[in-house]
């Protein structure tokens, strides 16, 4: 039997009235990319307000890696919740936080003490903080494609226009952006014997020259795998490379793990594939299977640089959040997600490049453990990319029941944070609804004028 079961049109007779609501009381720049209304949620399956059941395979953006309604995580924070919900952990302090903390230094590495907010965008506006304070310096490094959230300075780190950035300069200054390392699509061709992760590298050299003294530059953030940029695996050497320079010059090396981390790459954090251990590390999304919690670890002498009260805020490592962590934690205990991630990453990218074979807009199929992603592209010789036909394949997915997410700064990459719990059947039902979308889509896209599809934002 399919897990899909849709019993109305999509969206169903409740969810237009939802969106009716939605569009009478909800500034229009909360946009919605999902026609349907959600009640209920399990593992990897979602119920919407008029009974139609889809695959999810965008995981709250990436935030449900242990599945939607763990029994675990639901059972630990309903027993903290009947305890005591808030008191601020810096006025009224709770072992909780101690208690992870400890979990966290144990697992990430090189890391030593943690710090807790409420979402990653503040975890990355702390660790700059952190980092400042450490080095008495005020220039921050981010790269092309990065995604660091959407407040003041987080948007100023993060590398796309709209709908991130527009209408709302100035942002703040002193942010210099690095080319990051893309194997599909090059930023530097390597000298006579030198590799492509050190030829990527060696721009930062070149910032170091023309734009920002490296003496000048207090921190170093990268995404040791792009999320929102289109789920770009730089060279194996390319962060060692990256790490290499940040000590030579003493800026702080700072890993967003927001997306990649718990299990998404097939380890708990991705950059334990390269071998390197940064200074600072932001974790959020998956820490605490919804409930909103984020947190910066790292080396305890950088930890350590600003002084007391220089950190906090009144909801921060909220019990309920941290308990929720402490589930998410003993989930990954025995090992099994993270070998579930690897194969379902497998199970994705054999599937897609397959199609690839069959179909000429799928440019390239590319990932690590199961944060994988497809980029389509309107010829592959051009590399053009096809943001309309991505859009239009999503939303006939999601009116034939399945819940997939684009990426990448040109939105035609299509990226997967299923839920590591999502079973085999469930995972290749819904790959073959998008593979049908995909093969229906580019059958019309060879009977349609050139610019005819529509580029949605």
């Amino acid at each position: 039997m399919g897990h899909i079961k849709l019993v109305t049109e999509i969206p169903g007779p409740k969810s237009r009235k939802a969106l009716a609501n939605h569009e009478r009381y909800v500034p229009r720049a909360l946009a919605l990319g999902f026609p349907a209304f959600i009640q209920e949620a399990e593992g990897a399956l979602l119920t919407d307000v008029d009974g139609n059941q889809f695959i999810d395979l965008a995981g709250g953006v990436g935030v449900l890696n242990v599945g939607h309604s763990d029994p675990h995580v639901v059972g630990v924070a309903r027993e903290q919740l009947e305890r005591f919900v808030h008191t601020d952990y810096t006025v009224a302090p709770y072992t909780l936080y101690g208690e992870l903390a400890e979990r966290l230094t144990r697992l990430v590495p090189g890391a030593e003490k943690a710090a807790f907010f409420n979402a990653g965008a503040e975890a990355v506006e702390n660790s700059i903080k952190i980092a400042r304070a450490y080095t008495g310096r005020k220039a921050i490094i981010s790269f092309e494609g990065g995604f660091h959230g959407r407040t003041w300075l987080a948007l100023a780190l993060t590398s796309k226009t709209t709908p991130y950035k527009q209408g709302f300069l100035p942002l703040a200054g002193e942010v210099y952006r690095v080319p990051y390392a893309y194997p599909y699509r090059p930023p530097v061709q390597p000298r006579d014997g030198e590799s492509f992760g050190e030829a990527c590298a060696r721009l930062l050299d070149s910032i170091f020259t023309r734009y920002v003294a490296a003496e000048d530059v207090a921190a170093l953030i990268v995404e040791p795998v792009l999320g929102e940029g289109g789920f770009v695996v730089p060279p194996d050497d390319y962060l060692p490379a990256l790490k290499r320079r940040c000590e030579e010059h003493g800026i702080v090396f700072i890993a967003d793990e927001v997306q990649s981390g718990f299990g998404r790459t097939g380890e708990m954090f991705a950059i334990e594939h390269s071998g390197v251990e940064p200074d600072l590390v932001i974790l959020a999304k998956s820490l605490a299977a919804g409930m909103p919690l984020s947190a910066v670890v790292g080396r305890a002498e950088v930890m350590d640089a600003p002084r007391e009260g220089a950190l906090g805020g009144t909801y921060p490592g909220n019990p309920v959040a941290l308990a929720s962590a402490m589930a998410v934690l003993d989930a990954f205990e025995d090992g099994h997600l993270l070998e579930r991630s690897r194969e379902i990453g497998d199970r994705i990218k054999d599937r897609f490049s397959s199609l690839a074979e069959r179909v000429e807009m799928i440019g390239d199929v590319r990932g690590i453990g199961s944060m994988i992603a497809v980029e389509f592209v309107r010829d592959r010789e051009s590399k053009e990319p096809a943001r309309g036909e991505v859009g239009e394949i999503l939303k006939l997915a999601a009116e034939r029941g399945v819940l997939a997410l684009s990426a990448g700064v040109d939105g035609n990459c299509i990226r997967f944070l299923a839920p590591l719990v999502i079973t085999d059947e469930q995972l290749d039902e819904a790959l073959d609804v998008l593979e049908n979308c995909i093969q229906e889509v580019a059958v019309t896209r060879e009977t349609t004028p050139p610019g005819a599809l529509a580029n949605p934002t």
